[in-house]
């Protein structure tokens, strides 16, 4: 098993202060603080808040998909696995007290001059967007254009994600499953 670097410890603390606490509530001190390592040891590993922040939605994309996935693989492919999206954010958002998407978080809170982050942010959504049109394509063809079923699809999941965090419930994520469904039906 590997130790833990010093540059881990400032990405965990990073990580689980930037989804609890937000972005711009989380300073440099307070991650230095909590991690117990020194300005000068982050700096060897980050230039800046924003560097760390954009290691943080690099790991966070790496293990949200990595954990969807799990459920699309156990479904068939096509409109079941895009299914399993869904229930994917139920366990996930329960699990995380309905804090929501680190994504959708962190590109709220940010100061317009983070381009990088911004572009993470982009980075993983279109992603997601690909993902559903890649495992639509997968089915047989709809009398409907995939890309725009695709996107569809890709609003209710956002959309689910951001009303299950306001309202500290999964009712939002079961409403946009069951219009996601409808959609895949028509």
């Amino acid at each position: 098993m590997r130790k833990e670097t010093v540059k881990d410890k400032i990405l965990l603390t990073a990580c689980e202060l930037f989804y609890k606490d937000g972005y711009n509530q989380t300073g440099i001190n307070k991650i230095l603080k909590v991690a117990k390592v020194s300005k000068d040891s982050m700096y060897r590993h980050f230039n800046s808040k924003e560097a760390i922040a954009v290691a943080y939605l690099e790991r966070q994309h790496k293990v949200v998909m990595s954990l969807m996935m799990g459920y699309m693989d156990k479904e068939k492919p096509g409109a079941h696995a895009v299914l399993a999206m869904f229930d994917f954010l139920i366990d996930w958002l329960k699990e995380s007290g309905y804090r929501g998407c680190g994504f959708q978080n962190i590109f709220t809170d940010i100061p317009k001059d983070q381009n990088s982050i911004k572009e993470m942010v982009y980075m993983n959504k279109n992603e997601i967007r690909q993902l559903i049109y890649n495992e639509l394509n997968k089915a047989e063809p709809r009398n409907k254009d995939i890309q725009e079923l695709s996107d569809e699809i890709l609003v209710l999941w956002e959309g689910a994600i951001i009303l299950s965090q306001i309202q500290k419930n999964n009712w939002p994520i079961l409403a946009g499953r069951k219009a996601c469904e409808k959609l895949l039906n028509h």
